[in-house]
């Protein structure tokens, strides 16, 4: 009998975010039970550190150079190879629920598929799943509605539309003026969390007892806006919160620490540098409150006990269907979230523990001794995982490891889809430390006027490098300092040994999200 695969995954949530990582705040005793019973990874990491090229990452187990999703805004090509599809070739069953994010999802005239399936009633097949529905982080967007949730929540609960938070705006809310933060008057029950486990529950429910199945089960959460039900405010109350640990404590000490790191860093927190890729144009890190910083942890604490509790009902469900221990489930996120670390908020070109390490959990069918995994891996190992589980060979334009083979590092990249970034950097985590070597800066054939030039120019000599053990919030870098000149060679060299040659023709970015 096959082994079905229940692969959960976040979007923007911190590995720390959990309890079995030593979260102290959100309630996540479902996941935190999954590592107790299975395998914890405390040192994966991602490829990129934005959803679109993670995401084309998970369905390939390619790296972001190779499938060619290199920014959000290039769509992962309609011939790229996908892990499901794999598996569907070999007898599975297969769904996915929630946040796809392989194409462009702000799309007002439906060029891509994701985005038009629900206006045109179809739930697939695409890209190797037979059945789709899907959710971004919105219900709608620019007068439209979006995908298969917002369809579903305008069709039934119209009025409920408006109580969610404006993607991208900054727009201050909530009680602190804090950016993409409101009060949502959603009932529980209609708001996207919810309605992933109900749509999951749903495909589940309409398979025979005896036919194996993959299902992807994708939360939009909790990345931003933060907007939860408001009947659910009353978890975390934001005024009993500290600032958290990543949070240097003051201007003077954030410009301290960001004044050490390439020029991009300190630009953004004092609104020199917009970072066009990974946040709000118009949000300046420095004008952010202490008390905002609270209140969007807060939010994000809340989102995050949502999703574990529809986690359970998920699994819940999975056992009464008798499937439980004939199931391997993951859990996992796309990327993290600054989350107030140095006085910073969202996501972007900043290759730090916040956004590449992100939470695994790995709980196999049978029986299985727990094991907290300290050697690194990535988000592209989960597809050849997925392979070994439904016992088929790895195929060869997988370039991801099974998560059964460790390796003693791991790779994230980043390479700008706009004019005004162009940035290149390549980053290695191994033996307890993370080198990022800035590539020159170059923006041709990127989005926006071609009379566009970059904000900040690096000239290839620049860097990051931090001992995580001894730094876990990478606040010293020691980049040009001659002590670990020998590591940074060598991790250096070591980077550019492991990366394989980019996709020949580069892709164009044809839309910023």
């Amino acid at each position: 009998m096959k082994r079905n695969i229940l692969f959960i995954t976040t979007d923007q949530q911190r590995y720390d975010s959990l309890g079995c990582n030593g979260g102290q705040i959100a309630r996540t005793p479902v996941v935190d039970k999954l590592a107790a019973d299975g395998l914890n990874f405390h040192r994966a990491h991602n490829q990129n550190t934005v959803c679109m090229p993670s995401r084309a990452t998970l369905i390939t187990g390619q790296y972001p150079r190779t499938h060619g999703v290199y920014a959000n805004g290039v769509a992962l090509p309609d011939d790229a190879p996908s892990v499901a599809g794999y598996l569907s070739e070999n007898g599975y069953r297969t769904a996915l629920l929630g946040k796809a994010h392989f194409e462009p999802g702000f799309d007002a005239k439906r060029r891509w598929y994701e985005n038009r399936m629900a206006e045109e009633g179809l739930t697939g097949p695409h890209r190797g799943f037979e059945h789709m529905e899907l959710a971004l982080h919105t219900p709608g967007f620019a007068g439209f509605e979006v995908q298969h949730y917002g369809k579903w929540l305008a069709s039934n609960y119209p009025d409920e539309m408006g109580g969610f938070a404006q993607l991208l705006g900054a727009e201050p809310g909530g009680d602190t003026g804090a950016p993409e933060t409101v009060h949502n008057p959603v009932p529980r029950e209609h708001y996207h969390t919810d309605w992933v486990a109900d749509r999951t529950i749903a495909w589940l429910d309409s398979l025979e007892a005896d036919e194996a199945w993959f299902c992807w089960m994708s939360f939009p959460d909790p990345h931003h806006p933060w907007d939860p039900p408001s009947s659910e405010l009353h978890r975390v109350n934001w005024r009993d919160l500290d600032l958290p640990p990543g949070h240097p404590g003051s201007h003077d000490e954030i410009v301290k620490i960001l004044a050490q790191k390439p020029k991009h860093w300190l630009d953004w927190y004092e609104g020199r540098f917009k970072n066009y890729e990974g946040g709000p144009q118009s949000f300046v890190p420095a004008q952010m409150t202490h008390d905002q910083v609270r209140e969007i942890n807060a939010m994000t604490h809340i989102e995050n006990e949502l999703i574990d509790e529809a986690c359970g009902r998920v699994l819940e469900r999975v056992g009464v269907r008798g499937w439980l221990e004939n199931t391997d489930v993951f859990f996992t996120s796309d990327h993290g979230e600054l989350q107030g670390d140095y006085g910073l908020m969202f996501k972007g070109p900043y290759h730090t523990n916040a956004l590449m390490r992100i939470p695994l959990v790995w709980r196999p069918s049978g029986e299985v001794t727990h094991q907290d995994v300290q050697t690194p891996v990535g988000l592209m190992d989960l597809a050849p995982t997925f392979c070994e589980i439904a016992g088929l060979d790895v195929p060869e334009w997988m370039q991801g490891r099974p998560l059964t083979q460790p390796r003693d590092y791991v790779i994230t990249e980043w390479d700008s889809q706009m004019r005004r970034c162009g940035m290149h950097m390549r980053t290695i985590y191994r033996d307890g430390w993370i080198c990022t070597a800035y590539e020159a800066t170059s923006n041709e054939g990127l989005w926006g006027r071609p009379d566009a030039e970059p904000v900040i120019v690096y000239d290839g000599t620049e860097g990051e490098l931090y001992n995580v053990d001894d730094d876990p919030y990478q606040w010293t870098n020691r980049w040009d300092d001659p002590a670990c000149a020998s590591i940074k060679s060598d991790l250096v060299a070591s980077l550019y040994d492991e990366l394989p040659p980019e996709r020949e023709p580069k892709l164009y970015p044809e839309a910023p999200t």
